[in-house]
């Protein structure tokens, strides 16, 4: 007997190997089919919209346009020249120091709006959502635009205010031409990132801010204890967004110095702006794709770091 139980086991040992070379069922082949089948589409669109430009423009940055002779070989000089340029750093600075200071603000005003129509104390509280969600509906080049026509000094409000007041205040010079974007650019997203911020509040069951009541909770306590823990991972996801967008900042700058005079935007007053006059005005395909490249590389590296540490602090406490 115990002589046939171990035969058994040789066997089933013996087996195994070949029942694991064995092709998969008819029907499992077919889901697998099914799936690929599925994501096809969007696998092809976006190698084509993505993974190929990408290449290409990695492709670009390793030549450089001559005069005489068509592109020139040049490896990895324009990445050398990039590094060393005052150009682009004056714009990356730029960015750096608007993102510091416009995406906390716009934030905050998107959290006190969605804590606002929680509350269940504004009246029309969808007409209050559609119309802060409004402006982000606009498109960029006529929310600029609107903007230059209101706040330029030579027609619109402000060159109303000034005539009527007797001052000559100008929000498009030099010193204040990135603060009026900051006004755009908040003007337009809040309602956005708002949406989120309500969406997640409203998702905090009803059954919790009960409890609270009955423990006598004030207001204050339950927005500390409920409503922001709720908020912060969605806070994370509007801060990697609001970063990868103002690094990005192209139209405002792009459309105000045909508006305005002595606006003090420059063409490399941004890392966007600077990529396009490189390549579209310049004539140098090659440096503006490594510059463009680099510049992905740093909004990568930034919002990976607020990622991870945005997410770990969230969820450890």
């Amino acid at each position: 007997m115990d002589q046939e139980r171990r035969l058994d086991v040789s066997a089933s040992a013996m087996a195994s190997p070949a029942a694991a070379r064995r092709p998969a069922p008819p029907r499992r082949r077919r889901r697998s089919q099914i799936g690929l089948a599925f994501i096809a589409p969007f696998a092809a669109l976006f190698a084509l919209v993505f993974i190929v430009p990408i290449l290409y423009a990695a492709y670009l940055s390793l030549f450089r346009q001559k005069l005489i002779g068509g592109n020139a070989f040049v490896g990895l000089a324009n990445y050398t020249k990039l590094v060393q340029d005052p150009q682009f750093w004056d714009g990356v600075g730029r960015v750096v120091r608007f993102t510091l200071v416009q995406v906390p603000i716009m934030l905050i005003v998107a959290m006190a709006l969605a804590l606002a129509l929680d509350s269940l104390r504004v009246h029309g509280g969808t007409f209050m959502r559609v119309t802060i969600f409004l402006p982000y509906a606009v498109p960029a080049i006529v929310a600029t635009l609107m903007w230059g026509f209101l706040m330029g000094v030579k027609y619109g409000l402000f060159g109303s205010l000034n005539d009527a007041l007797g001052t000559d205040f100008d929000p498009f010079t030099p010193g204040t031409t990135l603060t009026s974007i900051g006004v755009m650019v908040t003007w337009a997203f809040t309602g956005f990132n708002m949406l989120i911020f309500y969406a997640v509040l409203k998702a905090v069951p009803r059954e919790l801010y009960e409890a609270a009541a009955i423990d006598g909770a004030g207001e204050l306590q339950v927005f500390l204890a409920i409503k922001l823990p709720a908020l912060r991972g969605s806070l994370v996801v509007t801060i990697i967004f609001s970063i990868i967008g103002t690094f990005q900042m192209f139209n405002e700058p792009q459309i105000l110095p045909s508006m305005v005079a002595n606006s003090g935007v420059t063409t490399f007053y941004t890392p966007n702006l600077y990529a396009y006059n490189l390549a579209f005005t310049g004539s140098q395909q090659g440096y503006a794709a490594a510059l463009a490249l680099v510049m992905a590389a740093i909004t990568i590296a930034v919002a990976y770091a607020v990622q991870i540490r945005g997410l770990r602090n969230a969820f450890d406490q």
